[in-house]
This record gives C-alpha cells, structure tokens and sequence, in this order.
C-alpha cells in the first residue's frame, strides 16, 4: 500500500467513524421523536399545525437517517477499493481520478466528468 492510499485510507477511516456516530446520534433522535409524535397524536386538544410540524420534523430526519446510510455504503466501498487495489481509479474507464478531487471526496468512484454524467441519467 503506497503514502497516498495509507493517508485516504486513514480518512476514509476517519469520515466512517464520524458517519457512525452521527447515526448513533440520529436513530436515537428518530427514536425520540417517533414516542413523541405517538405521544403527542394521543392528546385530542393538539392543534393540528403543530401535529404537522412534529410529523415534518420526524420525515426530514428519515431522509437524514437515509443520506447518511448511503454515504457509509459509499464510504465502506471506497475502503473495499483501497484493500483490493482499485482506489482511486475512475469505475468508467479505469484512469485516475485526480488527487484534488480524492483529497476533496475520499470516497468518490467516478472522475468529474463522468459523476456529472451519472448525475443526469
């Protein structure tokens, strides 16, 4: 493994920890605001504004809880690519991915160009 892979494998390490944690963080919140809502739908004087304000909290923090579950898919799949040698590598065409653009996206598969194309498909 050469300088370049241990220093983004050390990264990918650090942003798969910090992923986890904010998990933790969010599971426990949804747990939290899934007893308060149910909690809150038993009380028949709750105006029903504020009902949907507690529902719209819980759904935006679903969608959260999603996004974050994605980028640790990406994060981990970017450590498999460091193990088995193909980090680093645009998934397209195989050429490098330049090192600005690893340093700002540890875990990107794909060069500029063809994330934007995979972006509008």
């Amino acid at each position: 493994m050469t300088l370049d892979q241990h220093h983004a494998l050390g990264r990918l390490q650090d942003e798969l920890a910090r992923l986890e944690a904010l998990r933790a963080n969010i599971s426990q919140d949804l747990l939290d605001e899934e007893y308060g809502v149910e909690r809150e739908l038993s009380l028949l004087d709750q105006h029903p504004s504020e009902i949907g304000s507690e529902v719209h909290d819980l759904e935006r923090d679903q969608a959260i809880a999603e996004s974050v579950e994605s980028e640790l898919a990406e994060v981990r799949a970017a450590i498999g690519r460091v193990e088995d040698g193909t980090y680093g590598r645009c998934e397209v065409d195989g050429e490098p991915i330049p090192p600005e653009r690893l340093e700002a996206m540890p875990a990107t598969r794909r060069c500029a160009a063809h994330q934007v194309e995979a972006d509008r498909a």
